[in-house]
């Protein structure tokens, strides 16, 4: 079995956003302030959540950890995201983002267990992916009223595979600033073999 050693992927904050209304949406805000729920006050704080259609194991509904309390996303993937759908930008806060993280290679891609260390002293540890789905495209959508609704708001799955960027916790709390300095410090990898 061959083995990928752990090492460290440099990178900045190029934004960070709240959803501190009634809705997955965000909004651009001066820092994050995390504790052990997450963003306080956002719409995905909370140590537990509701397990939903992405995890079909459990009947819809059943309280579980809440790994999705910050979504990590990379501004040259959403570039690539709006080339896909064919359109002029794909902004973070239209499809719930709470951190822009830029000068990391693929950070969709990045494995799970990952932990991404902040210049102020946080860490936030990468559950895995987030999957791409209709809402946030019918979210994108919603911005191009020239365009088809419903087939835009599809395009959003295909294109944002594998583009969609991190869900991650808080594993040391603090405040998260734009223009601050970070690192991925990556884990071991292989390829279980079964």
């Amino acid at each position: 079995m061959e083995i990928h050693p752990s090492r460290k992927i440099s990178g900045f904050v190029a934004g960070v956003y709240a959803a501190f209304g009634g809705t997955f949406t965000t909004e651009p805000v001066e820092r994050l302030e995390l504790t052990y729920t997450g963003i306080e006050g956002d719409h995905h704080a909370g140590l537990t959540r509701k397990s939903g259609s992405r995890e079909p194991w459990y009947p819809r509904g059943t309280e579980m950890r809440n790994e999705r309390q910050l979504s990590i996303l990379s501004p040259a993937e959403l570039v690539e995201v709006g080339r896909k759908m064919d359109i002029d930008r794909v902004a973070p806060e239209w499809i719930g983002g709470n951190l822009l993280i830029d000068g990391i290679e693929h950070l969709s891609m990045l494995p799970a267990a990952t932990l991404l260390f902040f210049e102020s002293g946080v860490t936030l540890k990468v559950d895995f992916q987030n999957g791409p789905c209709r809402i946030a495209g019918g979210a994108i959508a919603d911005h191009y009223p020239e365009r088809d609704h419903t087939s835009l708001a599809l395009s959003f799955v295909p294109a944002a595979k594998r583009r969609r960027g991190l869900l991650a916790w808080v594993e040391k709390p603090g405040a998260i600033s734009t223009g601050e300095k970070m690192y991925a410090q990556l884990p071991e990898q292989w390829i279980y073999p079964g």
